[in-house]
């Protein structure tokens, strides 16, 4: 077996196996947490406090979160996608019938790299070296993490899509930091603990509806 093929083996093995750990309850928990929609207000949260700490510095750093993401969603979907032409595992017909698919979601045709878990981790890792903050880079790495995991049980990547997408995501938030410590080097990081407290409690807080949302769903 050639090296790339037993990659890919490993790789859909892996993926059988997180994809095949499914309950009612996380399939719930799972389809909202991937969604987009459900973390507005953190990404609010986290604008309020860079609002409110850099104040008319905060168009910079506002505008570094957004090339951030802009960058890792156009390189993973609109760049690598259509290059790679790997087929999701939910759209690869040897596999269809043993992948577990949620709410009958499959996503689009091609699935490497995965476009969330670069722009979770994209801006995951650039708003923690900004904030400086121990604690929330715990809870949005959480976070990322999670954002990642749900793409795999929801059975529309495979790891290696979800690993490829984390690669972007880094890459790009290094760009975007290296850009904001050379154009506005005199920024200070987050000080206060109780700001940085308000996005971590808005994740929570989300958490917990999608908690109870997945119970009663």
């Amino acid at each position: 077996m050639h090296l790339l093929e037993l990659i890919k083996s490993l790789d859909t093995s892996l993926f059988l196996f997180l994809n095949g750990l499914h309950t009612s309850f996380f399939d719930g928990f799972m389809y909202a947490f991937s969604a987009k929609l459900t973390w507005i207000p953190l990404y609010a949260s986290v604008l309020y406090i860079i609002i409110r700490h850099w104040k008319k510095d905060a168009v910079w750093i506002a505008l570094a979160l957004i090339l951030c993401i802009v960058i890792s969603d156009q390189v993973s979907s609109g760049l690598i996608k259509h290059l790679v032409h790997r087929l999701r595992p939910s759209q690869t017909d040897d596999l269809k019938a043993l992948v577990h698919i949620v709410n009958d979601y499959r996503g689009g045709l091609y699935g490497f790299v995965s476009s969330h878990a670069a722009n979770a981790v994209g801006f995951a890792l650039l708003s923690s070296m900004l904030f400086k903050q121990r604690f929330y880079t715990v809870a949005i790495f959480s976070w990322a993490v999670l954002i990642s995991y749900s793409r795999i049980y929801l059975g529309v990547h495979y790891p290696l899509d979800i690993l490829g997408g984390a690669i972007v995501g880094v890459v790009a938030a290094l760009i975007c930091y290296w850009a904001i410590r050379k154009y506005r080097p005199n920024l200070k990081p987050v000080k206060s603990d109780l700001q940085i407290k308000v996005p971590v409690f808005v994740f929570g807080l989300s958490l917990l509806g999608i908690i109870v949302y997945s119970f009663v769903a």
